[in-house]
Formats: structure tokens, sequence, C-alpha cells
């Protein structure tokens, strides 16, 4: 008989199961003691049913460690601390939740996002901005970064200074987890960003590393000279040349070179450190303590370097997602995982999956949206969406038409040159189109971090400005003006219909246009991203249900696709298939189930389209139809013609 190899199932199943014979008794003899026998019960039964998983991750990542085994105690130790104290309003939202895995694929999920001090001032206010909320049917509230972070340079939050304080003028840990507890009692998911690839250099454990402790100084990546440095970045491109060439800084009081991806003030945490790989273990469920629903997990591209690469989406930083994910099925089995991977979609997808991150953002759907509004082709968007779009079982897109960030030409170049466009040239004309430089373009953007040598850019703008709203207004242009509410509410409606949860930035609900006062502000200046980050306008968002007035027309609009996505089966864990229109302005996807079916077809043209009838059969559809958002009955015997900009949710008729 061969024996098992070291990594094969069998070999993990054995060794997994004596490690756990082995540990469990420290384990129980620590922390049995301290709880109800039948909740250690459940909690035992977790542990024992995710432990080979985890055991084979840590193993393959720690393995060769000495003191491996001390470690893996450590870690097993630190989630059960976290599990006692864990609320138990919160265990039994972990019961719930256990009970419904996939409770995030509901059609009623609906999400917003917003800067706390931007949208309501603190933690308090927010709290009383929840009727707000409830009334829009968000189900899911991302607040941006809120942690303590530095005075001055902190990149809009993600410098994290502790992740166990709240940023002081904003609230505090209390406060926050009392929000969680309300929003949580309306129906609302709360998520947060864990930014565990760095830290700030004022971090607790950067300040001692600094100050000479050599085991924390381990926590960071740490050299004495530029002879490592040298030869990790020989393989590695710059991430933002602007702020520092290469991936390292000088640190004069240390005499040593610190390995920085992003800015100098930001250090790079050692993943191939247990001790660091167990310290933010017990940081992230820390904050599931508070309640934080899903965790988004930032930068997971970076977070392991190995010599000779780009240091980029290597195998161990899935290894090392995937035991968290582990230890979070463990210790707070209602958290779920959110991936922010801002890379070439097919290396998007592999962080993927329910044993990973079963959320992902999907910026390709959001950039070929933009994409096919300026082309008035939706040949890319249809190859890209038709390729890549299916996910895993138990896994969810989160769509959005724009972010708190700017907007990057993130597709992939094969799905371009497929339909005949060259990459380079396409995405400098979207550069071109959205900050008004293209003649004819009815956008007002400006670009983030442009390069003049190669003219590549990123794009800064409300949904709004970008969509032409700011152009016609200026130009009182009711015909313009009436094109760009349109076309607002045809990205927004591919945004709720087409499969995963829907995210709004708050304020595109309102139709908020771009925000120049920036580039009054020394902090600001220059970064063209606050162009669509101003504060939220409550006196515009009083015009809501005046549908006399843009912001009105745009928010009972948006109510609309909303409740028609809460309402219809057709949209209740269903799938995406893509249909061929026959017509490259018109953008087509089937929304199926075991109860019902839609077609949804969006006119990505300001001039009315036709759809010939016998291609409408094919998609499943009769002469009658229904258009469930306008509520109108249609009868379509020869063809189906489309008005400009015209999003359709057709349902079979009689």
């Amino acid at each position: 008989m061969k024996e098992p190899r070291e990594g094969d199932p069998e070999w993990v199943a054995e060794h997994s199961a004596s490690s756990l014979r082995r540990l469990m008794p420290r384990i129980e003899a620590r922390f049995k003691e301290r709880t109800d026998p039948a909740e250690w019960e459940a909690y035992v039964e977790r542990l024992t049913r995710h432990f080979p998983r985890l055991f084979q991750l840590l193993h393959t990542l720690y393995g060769d460690n000495y003191d491996f085994f001390y470690h893996l105690e450590s870690i097993l130790a630190s989630a059960t601390e976290m599990w006692l104290t864990r609320p138990d309003e919160l265990k039994a939202l972990d019961a719930l939740r256990e009970a419904d895995p996939y409770w995030y694929q509901s059609q009623r999920m609906m999400g917003a996002t917003c800067y706390v001090d931007l949208f309501a001032g603190d933690l308090e206010k927010l709290r009383e901005r929840t009727p707000y909320l409830s009334e829009l049917g968000i189900t899911y509230l991302h607040l941006m970064p809120l942690f303590q972070v530095p005075e001055g340079d902190n990149d809009g939050g993600y410098a994290v200074r502790s992740y166990r304080k709240v940023n002081e003028a904003l609230g505090t840990m209390g406060e926050l987890a009392e929000l969680a507890t309300e929003l949580r009692h309306h129906g609302i998911s709360l998520t947060l960003d864990f930014v565990f690839n760095h830290t700030s250099d004022e971090h607790e454990w950067a300040r001692r590393a600094l100050a000479g402790e050599r085991e924390l100084q381990g926590y960071y990546r740490i050299f004495p000279d530029r002879e490592w440095p040298d030869a990790y970045e020989a393989t590695m491109p710059e991430v933002f040349s602007e702020d520092h060439p290469g991936a390292f800084t000088y640190v004069p009081r240390m005499k040593k070179w610190v390995w920085t991806t992003f800015h100098t003030y930001q250090w790079d945490l050692n993943y191939a450190n247990p001790a660091v790989f167990n310290s933010m273990l017990e940081e992230m469920l820390f904050l599931a303590n508070q309640g934080v629903e899903i965790l988004r997990l930032d930068a997971v591209a970076f977070i392991w370097k190995r010599l000779g690469t780009n240091s980029q989406n290597l195998p161990e930083a899935h290894w090392i997602i995937q035991a968290f994910n582990a230890l979070a099925k463990i210790a707070a089995p209602a958290v779920v995982f959110k991936s922010e991977a801002i890379v070439h979609p097919d290396e998007v997808r592999r962080y993927i999956s329910t044993e990973e991150c079963p959320l992902s953002y999907n910026p390709q759907l959001m950039a070929l949206l933009w994409e096919a509004l300026a082309t008035r082709d939706t040949r890319v968007l249809y190859t890209a969406m038709e390729r890549s779009f299916h996910l895993p079982e138990g896994c969810t897109w989160v769509n959005y038409v724009r972010s708190h960030d700017d907007i990057g030409w993130t597709f992939a170049n094969e799905d371009v040159e497929a339909v005949g466009f060259d990459p380079d040239a396409h995405r400098r004309f979207l550069t071109q189109f959205y900050t008004g430089r293209f003649p004819g373009s009815f956008a007002r953007g400006a670009p983030f971090q442009e390069e003049p040598e190669t003219g590549q850019a990123r794009v800064s703008g409300t949904c709004a400005s970008l969509a032409g709203l700011e152009k016609a207004l200026e130009e009182e242009d009711c015909k313009e003006v009436d094109l760009a509410v349109r076309r607002i509410l045809l990205l927004q409606g591919i945004n709720i219909t087409i499969g995963g949860i829907p995210l709004i930035y708050l304020g595109d609900e309102i139709a908020s246009l771009n925000d120049y006062s920036y580039d009054q502000e020394p902090a600001k200046m220059g970064d063209s991203r606050w162009l669509h980050r101003a504060p939220f306008d409550w006196e515009r968002a009083e015009q809501r249900h005046d549908t006399t007035t843009v912001p009105g027309r745009v928010y009972e609009g948006l109510l609309r696709l909303i409740q028609l996505r809460q309402q219809n089966p057709a949209f209740t864990r269903s799938e995406t298939e893509f249909a061929a229109t026959g017509n490259k302005h018109v953008f087509g996807y089937i929304r199926i189930n075991d109860q019902a079916s839609v077609l949804v077809l969006a006119n990505f043209s300001e001039h009315e389209q036709c759809l010939e009838a016998r291609r409408l059969r094919q998609m499943g559809m009769r002469k009658t139809m229904v258009d469930l958002f306008a509520g109108r009955t249609i009868i379509a015997t020869q063809e189906l013609v489309m008005e400009p900009y015209q999003f359709m949710v057709l349902s079979r008729g009689s």
C-alpha cells in the first residue's frame, strides 16, 4: 500500500485528526468552564468540522516553522477567546446564518456605501438617518474607513492606526456597535473594510518596531540595506510611483528599509510570520464582535511576497484568506468576506469561492457599462459578461455604477480585441470622452493619475455628471436633461437587475453633481476623486418625492427598480443568461429560476432601436409582453421599438 504524501487528503485527514486530539484537551482546559455546556458543544462541533481545512492551510503556510504547533494552538486559542466574548445576539445571528448560508443571495439585498462624516456627520447622526436608508430599501450598508488614522496623510482612512478605535471625530467603538445593532434591527447588514495588507506607520506595532523591538520588527518586512529591496523590485511594477519609487521606504530612525507597497506611511505586514496571522485574526474577530456582518478585504492581491515574482496574486495570498475564512466559520459564522481585487478579471475570479470570498466587487461590469454608454455599442460588454459573469454556487457579485474611488478601465484586452478595438487606444478614448475632451461628449469628469506620455488615466466624477446631467443643466437643454436621466436609470437598472448585490454610492440616488470646491482645500488639492465625494446634500434629498425635479425623477425611478427587484420572484437566487439581441446598441439578459423569468433590455443609444419579434420569441417572449419597469403592456408582432436609452424588464404576457 502506498503511503500518503504530505498534503494528500489521507495525510491531511490523519494529521489533522491527530493534531486536534493533541490540542483539544489544552483548549478545553483553558476555556470550557467559561461557557454553557450546550454552547461549548456547538462550538467544538464547528471547530471539528472546519479544522481539517484549517490545518491543511496553516500547515502549508507555516509547517516548516519549528514551532508550528505552538502557533497553531495560539491561533485556536485566539479564535476561542474571541468566540467566548461574542455577544449573545450575534451568536443567535450565527445560528440563523448557518441555517441559511447563502442569505446574501436574496433578491432583497440592496447595498449603499458612504463616508460617515460626509453622509451624516458622525455615527450618532447616522443612526438618525436609518429611516432614509430603509425608505430606499437598503439592506446592506458599507461605511468607508472609519478607524483611527494619523493626522494629515492617511490614504482616505486606509492607513489604520488602530483597528479597535474609531476616528474620534466620528464617535467611539461603542457607538459603532450600537449602530450595527440598530441597523441589524432594521434588516440592514453592516459592512466595513478590513485593511489587512498594511498598517499605518503610527500603529502600535510600527511604533514598537521603530523603538527597536525585534519581535515587532518581524511583523513587517524590514531590511538593513538595499540588497533585498533591489532584488524584489527587479520583478515588481510600481503601484503609486508618484508617492515613492519602487516598493520600499527608507526610515532614518531605524536606518532600515521598510516594504511600503502603496504609500510611504503604510507598512506592509509580513504574513510569512505566523504571529502576524494570529494578531490580525484577533483584529478581524474583534470587528465581527462589534456586529460587522460583511468584511471587505482590502488589497487582497498584495498580501504575500516572493522573490522573483511581481508579488501579486500569489497562491499564499489565497491560502491566507481561506484560513481566515475557516476561522470565521468557527468563531463568527455570520461573517462573510468580500474581496477587493482591482486586477485582471481572470485574477479577480480566483478569489471568489465559498471557501475564500463568497462576495466580490465586479469592477469589470462597472467599467464596461461606461464603455458601452460612450460607444453606444454593447458588444464588448456582452462578450465580457458572457465569458466571465457566471460564478460558483454560493458566490455573488457586488455590482456598482461607481464607488468612492475613480473609474479605471479594468477590462480584459482580449474582450476588447474580440470586437476589433485596440485596447490602449480604446482606454485613451474613454478617458478623453469622460473628461469632456472628446468632441460631442456629454460627460463632465476629471482625469485621475493621468500619465501624459501614454494618455492613460482613470476618471473621477459623480454618476449624474458623467452621464451628462451637469452639462445639460448648465446649457439649459431640457432634451439633454431627459436623456441624462434616462442614462442614469439605464445604468442603475442594469446594476440592480443583472444578478448579485447592487451597490449605490449615496448621493447618486438624488443625482448629485460634481463638487469642484475640493481643490480649495490643501488636504484634497490635486486628488480629483474628491470631485465625487461631496457632503451629502440633504436639501436636495428633500426633492426626492417631487417628480417635477431631476432628483425626484431619479429617486422615484430607482425606487421602482429596487421594488421590482425585491418583489419579483425572477430575481430570487436566479441565473443570468446573456442574450444576443441582434442589435449592437441593445444589451440583453434573462433572469430565470424555477418559478419565473424576465427578459431585461437596455438601449445604449440616444436613438430608437428595433429588435425583431422572432428574436424576442427565441428569448422566451410572446407577442404580448409586460414592461414591469414602465408598467405598460407591449404588443410586438413584427418588431419591438425601444426609445432612446430605454430600460425594460419584460415579462411574458398572454
